[in-house]
């Protein structure tokens, strides 16, 4: 089989790591970058070995398939043309900065009948893979996902930029609709929630309270999942966890066994094996579009009631 042609566009900081794994895949050739920073797109070629392209119409002939890391409001323009022209995408999260745009971008893919990929790295953590060895029915969740003010994605709320993550992780696990939403969020820095908390009500009884800031001194990504007579507690950033359960009356805990992988990386193989062979992703368009609709509507709720 002969193998995809893929590059990137936009090669700032997530896009460079794109560029940098993708070099490193065999099973991929890395072909090309494009940037409207053209220094920093030739210097990104050079260092690994791809073309730097001067237009997005360039960098379209060059690729079978493209990772798009620019900047959240302009998703949708960077990949309806790269869609229209056949290219299979792996689009950063959240897929857009509106649930229209997302929806359109997900029928044209399948229209096309293209893999239309979206860039919730967290479902790649073996975290994750050896919390659901263990789930069963979740009754409560909790998750705090903090980091200090980046220099990048503050064109979006901390719900769009950091929160999102943990909103998709969390309908994958629960698998139920969202029957109710309270949330609050604080603009500090910027003029989006910089903070926010959203506690979660769904249809099957199961709750889940998340909370979110680019404003920590900290950095912290842990998950917490409550269900009957067990309990994990997990670090996606160090890449542990731990069980509780309930033994004859007692509290046990035991270490979860987890292999230490970097997810991008697994993410990115993945999408290529999928634009290869027509596998369906493991976060979808249609995935993505749902975890954008939810955190739509708590930055509205956020919204009117500052």
């Amino acid at each position: 089989m002969k193998k995809p042609r893929v590059g990137v566009v936009g090669v700032g900081h997530i896009g460079s790591n794109h560029a940098r794994l993708y070099a490193e895949i065999p099973s991929a050739e890395f072909t090309a970058v494009y940037d409207v920073d053209l220094t920093r797109a030739n210097a990104t070629g050079r260092k690994f070995g791809a073309i730097s392209a001067r237009s997005l119409d360039e960098f379209i002939k060059m690729v079978d398939a493209a990772s798009v890391a620019t900047p959240t409001n302009t998703h949708y323009e960077v990949a309806r043309p790269l869609l229209t022209q056949g290219k299979h995408l792996l689009i950063e999260k959240p897929i857009t900065d509106n649930p229209v745009h997302a929806a359109q971008l997900v029928e044209l893919a399948a229209r096309k009948s293209l893999i239309l990929q979206v860039g919730h790295v967290e479902r790649f953590n073996p975290v994750l893979s050896a919390l659901e060895k263990h789930l069963t029915h979740p009754r409560f969740i909790e998750a705090h996902r903090l980091s200090p003010y980046p220099e990048r994605s503050t064109d979006i709320g901390v719900v769009l930029d950091l929160m999102i993550h943990d909103l998709e992780v969390i309908l994958h696990l629960v698998r139920s609709p969202v029957q109710s939403i309270d949330a609050v969020g604080v603009p500090v820095l910027s003029r989006d929630e910089d903070i926010a908390n959203a506690r979660l009500r769904f249809v099957n009884g199961c709750v889940a309270n998340i909370t979110s800031s680019r404003i920590s001194p900290e950095r912290m990504r842990k998950i917490r999942v409550f269900q009957e007579e067990a309990y994990l507690s997990l670090d996606y950033q160090n890449q542990s966890g731990e069980i509780y359960r309930r033994d004859r009356g007692r509290i046990t805990r035991d270490k979860v066994g987890i292999e230490h992988e970097e997810p991008l990386k697994l993410q990115l193989a993945s999408f290529i094996e999928c634009a290869s062979t027509g596998r369906e992703p493991r976060v979808s368009g249609f995935q993505a579009t749902a975890a954008l609709e939810l955190a739509v509507k708590i930055t509205k709720q956020i919204g009117s009631s500052g």
